[in-house]
């Protein structure tokens, strides 16, 4: 069975506002993702996270750690 799809990157540690360090999620929506099934919402999902780091000031290696860990190309 393969694994749900997630932006998440394996850091998982959280700052004091709740969000990851590694992908600026927070334990919320790091639940959610795991239910998205269609790729367009998890291409919206995937947006949200995107200006999520942009805004937060994410980790700034995260879209090619995400990238690896799905083979996709950037």
């Amino acid at each position: 069975m393969p694994q749900p799809y997630s932006p998440c990157v394996k850091i998982c540690k959280y700052r004091v506002d709740g969000h990851c360090v590694g992908c600026s999620m927070t334990k919320i929506q790091k639940k959610i993702c795991k239910k998205l099934k269609s790729k367009d919402t998890q291409a919206a999902f995937l947006q949200l996270i995107r200006m999520q780091q942009y805004y937060l000031g994410g980790y700034e290696d995260w879209e090619k750690a995400h990238c690896d860990r799905y083979n996709v190309r950037r």
